[in-house]
């Protein structure tokens, strides 16, 4: 009987929505989230309309397991923001009625999605990934019909360096094969939702519609597919999200719901951010400098969000949770992680975890010390008092520690020591394994050209990030020593991937015009990588390091069966290491199996070393 009553209440609903939908519905321009699910572990959502003239009406609903608990206006007389407690409610349409007193203006027919099976206890990312990061205008163009899109403020110009080159989802797609084949296990896009900005929107960080991807990449269904695609390679997706700041051309700009929805929206008020996080912490710090920290915008283009609005607040934690359902997300990078409300960002991060307690989450903090990036991870006791629930954040100190390390000369306090030392504060960490750790990536100075371009030293910095703790990231084209000049401009750094357009002289994939040494360095990746994916002592084993001398860094990584030994010779000529001051990890060991080389040998008084040189020797007894 249940079910008949359920039948004839959509029938009678669907009546009245084709019947004021021919009269008005036109009017409503926007439904945020555009769908949900049922079955979610917070039964509340909160929805966004936008409309003309919409907020005099109330919202009302026929269903009562689909209840309205309220209904609210903005101070702009065209959004209703309406809230809704969905626990009992399943899988199906429901109508919900924009009344003008008791006359139905509007009708909108909402969906409440069947979620796939096990989807809140989706894996995240562990320190057994290896992360590809990708620029999706500047990777590979395959689909020509997304070069121009009519509407879209910004065309192609493959020759200027900050314009738009044509990558897009579909080229992703494409080379899915080759990536896996490398021995990643996961791709992390810079943003791919829709930047309808009058110049430079390619990155992808200025963004002017949270819930649809950019046409000239693809669209919702091509992102969700590709996610399809690649979980089929044995890839997961990890999707970059900001919840700072918009684009200055984002929709909503014209008409803001709250005249608090920005941070100092007045052009006359206009504050750039410090960008000074201390002060986030800082028991000294004074209130002005701490509210331009994180009330100040990044530049004219990109409006800083005021999360202390509580619709605001609610909009973004539903958005990021509206793409981790709907795209079958593995991960989240958040972008600008400390630049936002540190107390919104903790409710941000704790409804993500609530929501999928198994899922990945990683923040962006800029800096060189290790206490100020440790602060943010879960698990933290903070003096005040806030506690986050991040996973993961990125391992900027080590990354700095690294390019350091292999480009300076040895001394005292310079050279490996800088890696050493950097790891030595890994107690400031709740879980140390758990960031992401890395040489480079679309925002710094290609590693190979940190480095000197010295293909040994490239080898040095590739084995030390597959074989130390944490979870290593690459940008594309490392595997083949991308070099896009010294002068660090993002333009050249993000610069096109060998290949991926019809016509291009030089093709990774094709294996057409790589240099003898890009193909060394593409197979020293691979041979290193696809080793790395089955060896959980590198994913889960201690490690265990020595102070670096004369220029030679030893650490092992072992558990109760495995150990591995890794060796860094920074030295210019053949020298002999001397294994006595190893013996608490090497006793019980003869042999070994040097991993790149292919070779077994044995485990004497010394060892001899190649010049400049890496090893990963598998230890047996």
């Amino acid at each position: 009987m249940a079910a008949f009553y359920k039948t004839v209440n959509n029938l009678f609903a669907l009546i009245l929505f084709v019947w004021t939908s021919t009269l008005s519905a036109q009017d409503i321009t926007r439904v945020e989230p555009p769908f949900w699910w049922s079955g979610m572990n917070n039964p509340k959502l909160q929805l966004l309309l936008h409309g003309d003239n919409i907020g005099r009406l109330k919202a009302n609903s026929q269903d009562n397991t689909f209840l309205i608990t309220r209904t609210q206006s903005g101070d702009s007389p065209n959004y209703i923001f309406i809230d809704l407690d969905i626990s009992k409610a399943a899988p199906g349409l429901y109508t919900i009625a924009l009344l003008e007193g008791s006359e139905a203006i509007h009708t909108i027919n909402y969906e409440l999605k069947k979620r796939k099976g096990n989807s809140a206890q989706r894996q995240g990312l562990s320190s057994a990934d290896v992360v590809y990061l990708i620029t999706p205008d500047r990777f590979s163009n395959g689909d020509r019909n997304n070069d121009e899109v009519e509407g879209l403020k910004e065309s192609l110009d493959r020759g200027k360096e900050y314009g738009r080159h044509g990558g897009d989802l579909q080229g992703i797609e494409n080379h899915l094969p080759y990536i896996s084949d490398l021995g990643f296990t996961a791709i992390w896009l810079n943003p791919v939702l829709e930047n309808d900005q009058p110049k430079w929107s390619y990155h992808g960080y200025s963004t002017t519609d949270y819930y649809k991807v950019d046409s000239r990449f693809g669209s919702n269904e091509s992102y969700v597919q590709l996610a399809e695609k690649a979980a089929d390679s044995g890839l997961g997706l990890i999707m970059d999200i900001i919840v700072n700041h918009c684009g200055s051309h984002h929709w909503w700009m014209d008409d803001l719901p709250f005249e608090d929805w920005i941070n100092k929206p007045s052009k006359d008020d206009y504050v750039q951010t410090n960008h000074r996080k201390e002060t986030l912490k800082d028991p000294y710090a004074s209130v002005l400098d701490r509210k331009n920290m994180v009330e100040g915008w990044f530049v004219p283009t990109m409006p800083d969000l005021n999360q202390r609005n509580k619709f605001m607040s609610t909009y973004l934690i539903q958005n990021s949770i509206w793409w981790i359902e709907y795209a079958h997300l593995n991960a989240i990078r958040q972008d600008t992680y400390s630049y936002p409300f540190k107390e919104f960002m903790t409710d941000w991060t704790c409804a993500i975890m609530e929501e999928y307690p198994n899922f990945f989450v990683v923040g962006e903090e800029w800096v060189e010390e290790a206490s100020m990036i440790a602060y943010w991870q879960a698990g933290q006791n903070n003096a005040d008092g806030n506690n986050s629930c991040l996973p993961s954040l990125m391992d900027f100190p080590l990354c700095f520690a690294l390019n350091k390390a292999l480009s300076e000369e040895e001394s005292w306090n310079t050279g490996l020591i800088r890696i050493y030392q950097s790891l030595a504060t890994d107690y400031h960490y709740t879980d140390p394994s758990q960031l992401v750790i890395f040489a480079d990536n679309h925002d710094m100075k290609r590693t190979f050209v940190q480095l000197g371009e010295d293909i040994d030293r490239f080898k040095m910095a590739m084995t030390f990030l597959m074989t130390t703790r944490g979870i290593p990231q690459l940008y594309y084209g490392t595997e083949i020593l991308m070099n896009t000049g010294k002068d660090g401009s993002h333009g050249h750094i993000r610069s096109d991937f060998p290949g991926g357009w019809d016509g291009d002289s030089i093709s990774v994939i094709e294996d057409i015009g790589l240099s003898i040494q890009q193909k060394e360095a593409q197979e020293f990746c691979k041979k290193l990588m696809c080793w790395r994916k089955d060896q959980t002592v590198i994913h889960r084993g201690s490690l265990m390091h020595f102070v670096p001398e004369d220029g030679v860094y030893v650490y092992f990584r072992y558990s109760e069966t495995e150990t591995v030994m890794v060796i860094i010779n920074k030295n210019g000529e053949t020298n002999t290491l001397s294994l006595d001051r190893f013996e608490e990890r090497l006793n019980g060991f003869s042999t070994y199996y040097d991993v790149m080389r292919e070779e077994q040998g044995q485990l004497i008084e010394s060892m001899d070393l190649e010049p400049n040189s890496a090893y990963v020797l598998e230890l047996r007894p």
